[in-house]
């Protein structure tokens, strides 16, 4: 019997898979069989398969062939299987030699003429094997995705003909070439810069509060007054991606399908999702449980405009990984876990027009058309996001061209975010909007008269529990910005003023 390895990933989580091959005798004509609970895309392979012997001129003896995908309790799926179980073939035949390819961590699809096609989770793979003292042999297309992991043996091969000539010894496979791996500076695409985005002082200076303590922000605002402008730059002040976050990150697309051969994700994710996304979509699942956008915004940010206008099912799902920063995706045979630690930016017109409050374009409905609007998001989801701001339409004066000096840029709102966030993981190992529990007392300790004054405020506000922790934290961050060691009054008053009881001068209860 001939056993190579695979491998499938139910989340981040790898499980090797054995793939084994066996010929039995007392056959007159040939006869193939795939076991082990595979999915109609793994069943398929037997077809390709014999296409690609067909096209090497090989032929399967009279015998039964059986290939046994163990363990047989776990759910196989994707086309990755048809290089291992080829390579299994070939081995079991006297093509290939079993005791090398032993070695290696084989995935890959194969085309009908023998060409080795791109599959998914190559990078994740190939941490994989790294670490399990494996080899790796992946598609040539995704080599460069490979090498991304450190790992120094990793064959890429083009074509079946190309990785039986290796190991027959008539031609060697180099390792993927790395010398054009895309590097990035940590500076967002598109030249886009804070400096760019006219007045707004208050939005900008919450902007800068959500970034240094990774805090989730709600802007409500006219149409045209820049709440999608602010969001994008967001990622612009934000620190850099330490190595760890982008391997992570990385791997998470790779699994997705989305990771650029030679290219790791060193900027910060900004995932904009439309509001006609379905909750799979937000989530993640479908047949084989790949990542969401929740998790495609992993270290990075989630933004979603027209807030109101999502599906409430679909909104729903973000409040569990807003408090774990993972998200539990569960199948009839699969359940799979993915990182979530997103920051959560969200966006919304004061209601269906869009000019609540304008005087020179009064609505006849209001505020109960308002009212009605604001209602549709949950209160339990408003209550997880720290920051509430209003977002005027900006005033005609402040619109000037020759004023672009006196805006701050994005690299020097950047800079004291950066100090803060260090300040923090210096002194408890993460960012702010995580604290909780006695860590939170000790990290954002009031003294009787800050306390005394919370404590009015959200008895007024009708302010819950959660939401007496994230005025905590809000403050505990706007002091961090100041480089205070201690929460002060105005610290204090600042963080209760993004979460007003009602929606500033609308006058609608959020």
């Amino acid at each position: 019997m001939i056993s190579l390895s695979s491998v499938i990933f139910n989340g981040m989580d790898a499980t090797r898979i054995d793939v084994q091959v066996q010929l039995a005798s007392g056959l007159s004509k040939p006869e193939f069989n795939i076991i082990g609970l595979a999915d109609r895309a793994v069943k398929e392979s037997a077809e390709r398969i014999r296409n690609v012997l067909s096209a090497l001129n090989l032929t399967l003896p009279p015998k039964r062939l059986t290939v046994n995908l163990s363990p047989a309790d776990v759910e196989k799926s994707g086309s990755h299987f048809d290089l291992p179980i080829l390579c299994g073939i070939l081995c079991a035949i006297g093509v290939l030699p079993e005791e090398q390819l032993s070695k290696y961590l084989i995935l890959g699809e194969v085309g009908l003429d023998g060409a080795i096609v791109k599959t998914d989770a190559v990078l994740p793979a190939a941490v994989w094997a790294n670490k399990n003292g494996l080899g790796l042999i992946c598609p040539y297309a995704q080599g460069g995705e490979a090498c991304l992991s450190g790992h120094n043996d990793i064959l890429a091969p083009n074509h079946v003909l190309e990785l039986i000539n290796h190991f027959n010894g008539t031609s060697v496979l180099a390792m993927p070439d790395m010398t054009h791996v895309a590097e990035n500076d940590g500076v967002p695409q598109k030249n886009i810069d804070m400096s760019d985005v006219h007045g707004q002082a208050a939005a900008k200076r919450a902007l800068e509060i959500a970034a240094a303590g990774g805090h989730a922000m709600l802007m409500v605002g006219p149409p045209g007054s820049g709440k999608t402008m602010l969001a994008s730059r967001l990622p612009t002040i934000l620190p850099e991606m330490t190595a760890e976050e982008i391997l992570e990150t990385s791997m998470i697309y790779s699994i997705a399908g989305q990771l650029n051969n030679k290219s790791l994700i060193s900027v910060r994710p900004f995932r904009s999702v439309h509001h006609t996304s379905s909750p799979v979509a937000l989530s993640g699942g479908s047949s084989d449980a790949r990542p969401g956008e929740i998790s495609l915004a992993h270290n990075g940010v989630l933004f979603l405009d027209e807030l109101p206008e999502f599906n409430r099912a679909t909104l729903e799902i973000l409040r569990q990984p807003m408090e774990s920063g993972q998200i539990l995706i569960s199948r009839a045979r699969r359940n799979a876990t993915y990182p979530a630690r997103f920051q959560l930016i969200a966006a919304m017109n004061p209601c269906p027009c869009g000019h609540l409050g304008n005087a020179a374009m009064s609505c006849t409905r209001a505020p109960r058309c308002a009212e009605a609007y604001q209602n549709k998001i949950s209160g339990p989801l408003l209550d997880r996001i720290d920051l509430h701001v209003d977002v005027d339409a900006v005033n005609p004066w402040e619109m000037k061209t020759d004023d672009g000096a006196l805006r701050e840029t994005s690299r020097e709102i950047r800079a004291r975010v950066v100090a803060a966030r260090n300040r923090q993981i210096a002194r408890q190992g993460h960012v702010n909007a995580t604290l909780d529990g006695p860590e939170l007392e000790r990290v954002a300790a009031l003294d009787d008269e800050l306390t005394a004054f919370l404590n009015t405020a959200a008895e007024k506000m009708g302010m819950s529990a959660r939401g007496y922790n994230r005025i905590k934290r809000l403050a505990r961050t706007i002091a961090d910005l100041r480089g205070a060691e201690n929460i002060e009054m105005s610290d204090l008053a600042e963080a209760l003023s993004y979460r007003p009881i009602n929606r500033g001068k609308y006058g609608v209860k959020s």
